[in-house]
């Protein structure tokens, strides 16, 4: 009669509850966290560890080598392995076993993981030589290697202990493998990206996905500490203080894509240098979590920052914005709250003079305002509507030829677009004018558009005023 087991009954009922749940199972589900932790439990329960207290085994160390396939060609779980091997951002062997447990969860793999080692006694019996564990190259001879074992076939270690694991054991191995294919018909939605602090914790911090677009200098100052890029100053008056978006405290997880996981002194800056003039986009850890307090992980990174900057703060939210519901955010993104006034078309002129006319003949219309979300992305700008978040329109910079505000109104903005870009004999143009919250949202409207077009301007009248911007990045620590 197979003994009970506690480890068993927990995973059922956390499998049960995030069932229960409903939809696809995301990152913010409150059962997902306890449920990997169990599984974890599991997967340890009975592991056998070296006698002479040498590298100290995980479960990755037999996911790592569980055999690819009969026919040699990749398949959904030797895929999944692979990609857990080489992530860049988990450096250990208990953060490459998280990665590969979500890796699996959300491609429908654990249950074959588990059915594989079932399946290959020589890793629930086996695991190093005695080469192996002095980290040697295997003698040759009577020494040779034969399926894992060394002298004849003695089998020196195994992975799980038959008595007092799950894995080893064939009563339990069973239900063990019902309650996964259960998991496997579950639907998973999970940020695989943030997998930078799996080899401390399986709670994950907040994401946050910032874009800019090429500017002088972006404004943030960052300290390494141990391989992390954390941002300790973001600079008055800078872009990313316009942009509201970086947190002093946060952390530089990637740019463009590039891991910044175990990251050298002065690397952050150096890859900005190679990509001087091109649209960024930053992937940002909060150094404050969901419930408000400080990300457990960065406790002791943030003790050592302390230490060697003793004026550092965490900074809780943006400086420069004021009260009111100017912004929404959304995937990450910080939208402008607007309201779009309506459009007037310019014929084939489309320099900063039209302005002066379109935008008061678009108000003496008198048309009803409508709700819009305003983003301000690295190649383009989007306009949806409020209510649904629809799509409007789109306008990539290269169709934008203007972009200006009317002193005697501080809170509204136009820019021109290409009517029809497509047309071989030349363009004809359109000016949307929107009216925004301020006049200081205006202005950042409009800088951070004109960093991607031809001109910014302000107009007065007959009063024209352009600002240009060098493209120029700074070596130092401020970015």
């Amino acid at each position: 009669m197979a003994r009970k087991e506690p480890l068993l009954s927990a995973f059922k009922g956390g499998v049960l509850r995030l069932r229960e749940d409903g939809g696809p199972c995301t990152d913010t589900s409150p059962h997902l966290a306890s449920l990997c932790q169990l599984l974890e439990c599991i997967l340890r329960k009975g592991l056998r560890q070296p006698a002479w207290g040498f590298r100290r085994r995980d479960y990755w160390h037999w996911l790592e080598q569980l055999p690819t396939g009969d026919s040699g060609r990749p398949t959904p779980l030797s895929i999944s392995i692979q990609k857990a091997g080489s992530c860049e951002k988990a450096r250990t062997a208990q953060g490459r076993g998280r990665y590969f447990l979500r890796l699996a969860l959300q491609g429908k793999v654990l249950a074959a993981a588990m059915q594989q080692l079932a399946q290959t006694p020589r890793l629930l019996e086996v695991q190093h030589t005695v080469g192996e564990l002095w980290g040697e190259p295997l003698p040759t001879g009577d020494g040779q290697r034969n399926g894992g074992v060394i002298n004849g076939g003695v089998s020196l270690f195994q992975f799980y202990d038959p008595v007092s694991s799950i894995l080893g054991n064939e009563d339990l191995l069973e239900p063990f493998l019902s309650l996964l294919l259960v998991v496997t018909e579950m639907d998973f939605s999970l940020d695989l990206q943030n997998c930078s602090f799996l080899d401390e914790s399986w709670l994950l911090p907040v994401c946050i996905t910032y874009e800019t677009v090429p500017c002088r200098v972006l404004g943030m100052v960052l300290r390494y500490v141990d391989g992390r890029v954390f941002v300790t100053e973001v600079l008055p008056e800078s872009q990313v203080e316009v942009d509201e978006v970086v947190l002093a405290g946060d952390v530089l997880d990637e740019i463009n894509g590039c891991s910044l996981r175990n990251a050298y002194s002065g690397q952050a800056g150096a890859m900005l240098q190679k990509l001087k003039g091109q649209p960024l986009s930053f992937r940002l850890l909060r150094w404050q979590w969901h419930d408000g307090g400080v990300y457990e992980p960065l406790l002791p990174y943030l003790k050592v920052l302390k230490e060697k900057e003793p004026r550092f703060q965490l900074q809780r939210s943006p400086r420069c914005r004021g009260e009111g519901e100017s912004q929404r955010l959304q995937g990450g993104r910080l939208l402008y709250n607007l309201r779009y006034l309506g459009r007037t078309g310019t014929g084939e002129y489309s320099g900063k003079e039209v302005l002066d006319r379109a935008i008061p003949a678009v108000l003496e219309r008198h048309s009803a305002a409508q709700e819009v979300l305003f983003d301000v992305k690295e190649a383009e700008v989007l306009v949806q509507e409020k209510t649904s978040s629809k799509l409007l329109c789109r306008y990539p910079y290269p169709t934008i030829s203007c972009v200006g505000r009317c002193m005697d109104s501080s809170n509204l903005f136009a820019f021109c677009v290409a009517a029809s870009p497509e047309s071989p004999d030349g363009s004809t143009f359109d000016c949307l004018v929107f009216a925004s919250s301020s006049e200081q949202e205006c202005e950042e409207i409009i800088r951070r558009i004109g960093k991607g077009t031809v001109c910014v301007f302000r107009y007065h009248h007959s009063e024209i005023v352009e600002y240009q911007e060098l493209l120029f990045w700074s070596t130092t620590c401020k970015i």
